[in-house]
């Protein structure tokens, strides 16, 4: 296992609420997919069944932090400025993987874009648009 990957598990870990999910990662090259495995505490609507829309929005805003974390190799997490999410179909009780983009990174903030997908990539269940604080203030 390599460094990053292992830094990337770490970051996971850290986090109760991704632990909760069962939310992993894998890395490919430069590339990481997130990837969250279905599990019935994860259902919102039961007469669909369908994946609980806050669950979804977590797990992708946890993808962009993990994105931005790895790629930047950031010792403190990124804070969630913005975030806009837009559910195109409901997610049904099927594995759910996420990519993050990063479009653009300044000293301060960086805009990223997440797409999740059960599956096929080319069939997005939900996407995000978020604005993350790189360097908090001190406090």
């Amino acid at each position: 296992m390599s460094d990053t990957s292992d830094q990337l598990d770490a970051l996971l870990g850290r986090i109760p609420y991704a632990r909760y999910l069962g939310m992993r990662a894998e890395l490919a090259g430069d590339e990481m997919t997130a990837i969250l495995p279905f599990a019935p505490h994860l259902i919102g609507n039961p007469s669909l069944p369908a994946i609980h829309g806050g669950v979804l929005g977590a797990f992708m805003e946890m993808t962009a932090l993990a994105q931005i974390s790895i790629q930047q190799g950031l010792t403190r997490q990124p804070r969630p400025i913005d975030i806009s999410v837009e559910y195109l179909r409901p997610a049904r009780p099927l594995t759910t993987y996420a990519r993050a983009e990063i479009r653009k990174i300044g000293r301060r903030i960086a805009n990223v874009h997440v797409e999740a997908w059960q599956e096929t990539r080319a069939n997005p269940i939900t996407l995000l648009r978020g604005h993350f604080l790189l360097s908090p203030r001190e406090d």
